[in-house]
């Protein structure tokens, strides 16, 4: 008996970090994103592929705030899931965590298609910070992993294609899908991602639509993520890839082997990099990983989704600590397999204004030979079990009975996510069918500009605390311009002309506010990243000094909004003032900082450089040698390496070791 495709709610339990607050400190400073190529590496590219890779790359993580706040202690937590299943496939998701499918399972066999993480630690690799790995995720945005990766998304029922039954073939009724949306806020663009799992199916179709409801083209970034084991063998209908690494150099490779190393087997390299297949044009569009039995998950999609890419994090000691980091000890390790936009993920694509683009993709799993003679009769022969169990042209009719379906209205709603799409549909009037942005879901962040909306007029706060986040869209920009000029709008109008590159304007604004305003740190600090960005790095460490000292004078508790604040300007301040060889204002700034702030792993590790600074080597040694983690350690990063390096000649202990180039072995 074929079982009816179903929706259920669930909860399950992890060993889980907590999220903690959000920096309240707006993200002036230019991202210090890996994913830069060398401009020695453009000679040899295709025309559209150079052309994508200067298409407006971000700038600026402006509106969104940083996501730092999280430990690494982690203790028992429910999440809120939701489950669609038929007597094939099981899909668990991941509603309030950006949407993620955090399991897959096939039914028949048990057989788990995914790398399932059987906790949840945020790390530092989003653009905005917090990310956790596991699961498939969805990357849009820009280059990186999305803002959304630990945020909630609206989800909810909506029917389902009719004609879609057993074994995917084309009999029987609709039944229901499940439909994802959100507003995404750096380029400011709804989206959805429809769960459609027909009865019978044992693949998992994925409709996907992006669209820009403005009058100007904008920018389009997509990245499905899907993590799976890594003791896989990864194969790609591509003789060619783009491999990018840590040094940043985009180089043009042979597949399956370059260097002697058969690179489709993630435990070969031996340092973390990203392949991007050279898929011929014309050819179908799809990736797997299977084991040494022949058995794993293959995703496929229409010719939209064009490309292809494997990620690995390499069998060095950095790679390891890095897979280390990111679970808990005794679970195996994991690459990625990804399906994008374009060709690699360096670029972007134009949308045109008041348009969209959507295709579908499927997941499921797969047979077939990972070993051969010739890795084009591998090609070949996974090709044509894809063939057999999911033919080319079943996806482009799935796709094409989808997308009537994808302006439905949803029905029953089985998640909230963010008030910021129905803030800019109140805006613009926008009619966007099939994912509602209600008013009901404005919450306490929209507030203050709904009040600018309707009123012309930035409301002041109604108690002390530190700033909310700004609103920096040309729209927003120019109601505060004509807003009441507060100390309070300054701010906001600073930080908006500031996003737009206006810097001089900005600091005009800053410093009109600041013999005005109530509360001057939060100015000061503004004015210290300008000084700090043009060059003036003495004056920048006054108006830090500063700053922090007002913010002290300020807060009103230990409540977690204050310590975030505090946390933030005074890791800011100290590496501001050792910056400039003031070890004596760092210490001060140091005792101003709550005892359960100093003892965070990213404050400890300031410790050590400020001892170092104050001439306090063996006291600097020791600190690094008490175990301490920076749970917000960025990728990529080299600080902890170099301060060891400048501390002894001791070979750099593997606790310590997140180096992920090759140079830095």
């Amino acid at each position: 008996m074929v079982i009816v495709t179903r929706i259920r709610r669930e909860v399950i339990t992890l060993p889980a970090a907590r999220l903690g607050p959000d920096n309240p400190l707006p993200p002036l400073r230019p991202l210090d994103e890996v994913h830069r190529v060398d401009d020695r590496d453009r000679e040899d590219m295709p025309r559209d592929m150079a052309r994508q890779l200067d298409h407006e790359p971000l700038r600026s993580l402006l509106p969104v705030r940083i996501r730092d706040g999280y430990g690494r202690a982690r203790e028992p937590r429910a999440f809120r899931a939701l489950v669609i299943e038929n007597d094939r496939l099981r899909a668990t998701v991941l509603p309030g965590l950006g949407g993620r499918i955090a399991s897959m399972v096939h039914l028949p066999t048990g057989r788990e298609l995914l790398y399932r993480n059987p906790v949840f630690q945020p790390a530092n690799f989003a653009l905005n910070g917090a990310w956790y790995s596991g699961g498939i995720e969805w990357n849009i945005g820009a280059t990186g992993h999305t803002t959304l990766s630990c945020a909630p998304l609206h989800a909810a029922r909506v029917p389902a294609p009719e004609g879609w039954g057993h074994r995917s073939g084309r009999s029987g009724s609709g039944g229901e899908m499940l439909r994802l949306w959100e507003w995404e806020r750096l380029r400011d663009l709804p989206f959805q991602v429809d769960l459609w799992l027909p009865e019978g199916s044992d693949f998992l179709y994925v409709g996907v639509r992006i669209r820009n409801p403005h009058e100007h083209p904008v920018p389009a970034y997509w990245w499905s993520n899907i993590a799976v084991p890594e003791d896989r063998r990864v194969l790609a209908p591509a003789e060619e890839a783009w491999q990018f690494g840590y040094e940043r150099r985009l180089r043009r490779v042979p597949v399956p082997s370059h260097d002697g190393i058969d690179r489709t087997r993630p435990l070969n390299s031996p340092y973390a990099a990203d392949y991007f297949y050279e898929i011929p044009d014309g050819r179908r569009r799809w990736i797997a990983a299977l084991d040494a039995d022949g058995h794993g998950l293959v995703q496929t999609s229409t010719d939209v989704l064009r490309g292809r890419k494997l990620f690995v994090w390499g069998s060095g000691p950095g790679g390891r600590r890095w897979q280390e980091w990111l679970t808990e000890p005794g679970t195996g390790g994991y690459c990625e397999i990804q399906a994008g936009l374009a060709r690699t993920q360096l670029e972007h694509v134009r949308l045109e204004p008041e348009s969209e683009v959507s295709w579908l993709e499927a997941y499921g799993p797969l047979d077939a030979d990972p070993d051969g003679p010739s890795w084009p009769a591998v090609v070949r022969g996974a090709e044509e079990r894809l063939a057999a169990v999911l033919p080319r042209a079943r996806v482009e009719q799935a796709y094409a009975d989808w997308k009537p379906y994808a302006d439905t209205e949803p029905g029953e709603r089985l998640a909230t996510g963010s008030g910021w799409g129905a803030l800019e549909v109140r805006r613009a009037d926008w009619k966007l069918p099939g994912t509602p942005f209600p008013e009901s879901v404005l919450g306490e962040e929209q507030q203050p500009w709904l009040e600018l909306l309707r009123t012309g007029s930035l409301p002041e706060p109604r108690r002390v605390r530190p700033p909310g986040g700004t609103l920096v869209a040309p729209h927003w920009r120019d109601m505060l311009e004509t807003a009441p000029a507060t100390p309070h709008t300054e701010y906001h109008l600073g930080v908006a002309q500031w996003h737009a590159g206006d810097r001089a304007q900005a600091v005009r604004s800053w410093e009109r506010a600041v013999p005005l305003a109530p509360s001057q740190w939060p100015l000061l600090r503004c004015l210290a990243v300008a000084d700090e960005e043009s060059g003036h790095h003495e004056r920048a460490a006054d108006r830090y000094a500063e700053a922090f000292d007002d913010l002290c004078r300020e807060r009103r508790d230990d409540g977690e909004a204050w310590t975030a604040a505090v946390a933030a300007l005074g890791r800011e301040a100290l590496q501001a003032l050792l910056r400039a060889g003031r070890a004596e204002q760092a210490r001060a700034v140091w005792e101003g900082l709550l005892p359960a702030v100093r003892h965070r792993g990213a404050f400890r590790l300031l410790e050590a450089q400020l001892l170092l600074a104050e001439g306090r080597r063996a006291e600097a040694r020791a600190v690094l040698g008490e175990g301490f983690e920076v749970a917000d350690l960025r990728e990529g990063a080299d600080v902890i390496e170099l301060l060891w390096a400048r501390l002894t000649d001791e070979p750099l202990p593997a606790r310590l070791d997140f180096r992920m180039r090759p140079d830095a072995g």
